[in-house]
Parts: structure tokens; C-alpha cells; sequence
């Protein structure tokens, strides 16, 4: 498991060109809605600013009724909406920077939106996968678990990770569309890598003592 800092990429997505024998078999990005809805809480925020709104103008109505509340609850409304707005700005680029790429060898996270690191997990490092999928949109999140001794920091990961898992951090595909299919591939591609025959060739010396 390795970082590429600054790397030029000679294909979206991948630092350097595959080796001979590895193939590229999917690469997609974060849905920006929904890694705004789940992995910055950008619902949450709005409720909570709203709620303030609202009662900052119920306070200012009792106080000088209804043009006073209105008056109070209108600049409110507008930082509630501005903080909205900039967090799906945000979540947004983030997406955007964000390429995950399945090979036939492992899995490739290139993510940052100022600044581009590229993760990459062979599949020998990972233990586990999950896949977590909301029914209505087929969105999901499908995240690795390591190989003891595997350590990634949490914020040079985050939001690419499982969430809740902060003692031990889970790099994820997060908030992708049609997340079962990608975790098909995956399983697929990692079952084909960790079982293929491994042949091994004997020196020429113990070939002719025999």
C-alpha cells in the first residue's frame, strides 16, 4: 500500500501506466450530492441554521410581532442558505477531484481536491470489503478493510473512508453510483487475483541433479 504525491498521471486516475499483465476494469467518482448528504452532513447544517432562523423570529415576535420576526428571520434564512450552498460547492469539488480505479491487481484512490495524493491497496492488504447502498438511488459506499499492520491516516483520507471507523481506517469508495455493480467487479477481480495458480520454477542445478 503506497501514496504518490505530486505524480503526473499518465492516465486519469493512475499515477503511472499499469504494468504488463494488469488491467484497468473500472474507475467513477463520488455522486456530489450524496457525499454532501452523508459525508459533510449538508442537510444536518441547513436543519440546524434553519432551526436557529426560526427562533431567532419567534423571539422577535414576541417582541414586536410579526414585521420585527419577519425582519430578523430573513438575514438568518440567507446565512443558512450561503452555508448550504457552500458546502455542496465543496462536497462538489471534492467529487470531482476524486478518481477510484479497480484494476485486476488492486485498488487505486486518487483524491484531493487542493492537494492530489493517490492512494493505491493491492489486494493482498485487504482483509474484507463492505458494500452499503441506499435502495432508492443505488448509491453506496463499498469500503476496504486492511490486513493487520495496514494504517492510512484519517485525514489524509477522509471523506474516502467507512464512517465510524476512526480507530481503524477503512478507505472506501464513497458515495458512488450503482454500488453493487462496482462491488461485483471488485469481488470478482480480488477472488481472480488472490487465487490464480502461483508456478515456481526450480534452479537449473536441482533440475540436473535430477
Amino acid at each position: 500500500m503506497s501514496d504518490h504525491d505530486f505524480d503526473f498521471e499518465s492516465q486519469p486516475g493512475l499515477p503511472k501506466p499499469l504494468p504488463a499483465g494488469e488491467d484497468l476494469l473500472w474507475q467513477g467518482s463520488p455522486d456530489p450530492a450524496a457525499l454532501a448528504r452523508e459525508a459533510f452532513k449538508a442537510n444536518w447544517v441547513l436543519g440546524y441554521l434553519l432551526a436557529i432562523a426560526v427562533w431567532r423570529a419567534s423571539m422577535a415576535f414576541a417582541d414586536g410581532g410579526f414585521g420585527l420576526s419577519v425582519a430578523v428571520f430573513l438575514p438568518y434564512l440567507a446565512l443558512a442558505l450561503a452555508g448550504y450552498g457552500v458546502i455542496r460547492l465543496l462536497a462538489r469539488a471534492v467529487a470531482k477531484a476524486a478518481i477510484y480505479s479497480i484494476t485486476t491487481h488492486r485498488v487505486i484512490l486518487r483524491i484531493g481536491a487542493a492537494l492530489q495524493v493517490t492512494w493505491t491497496v493491492p489486494f493482498t492488504k485487504v482483509a474484507s470489503a463492505s458494500l452499503a447502498t441506499r435502495p432508492m438511488t443505488g448509491t453506496g459506499t463499498i469500503a476496504l478493510d486492511l490486513v493487520p499492520g495496514q494504517h492510512i491516516s484519517y485525514l489524509a483520507l477522509w471523506p474516502h473512508l467507512r464512517p465510524g471507523f476512526a480507530k481503524k481506517v477503512q478507505p472506501a469508495f464513497r458515495c458512488i453510483p450503482d454500488a453493487a455493480r462496482v462491488a461485483r467487479i471488485l469481488s470478482d477481480a480480488a477472488q481472480t487475483r488472490l487465487n490464480e495458480p502461483v508456478v515456481s520454477f526450480a534452479p537449473q542445478s536441482a533440475l540436473a541433479a535430477e
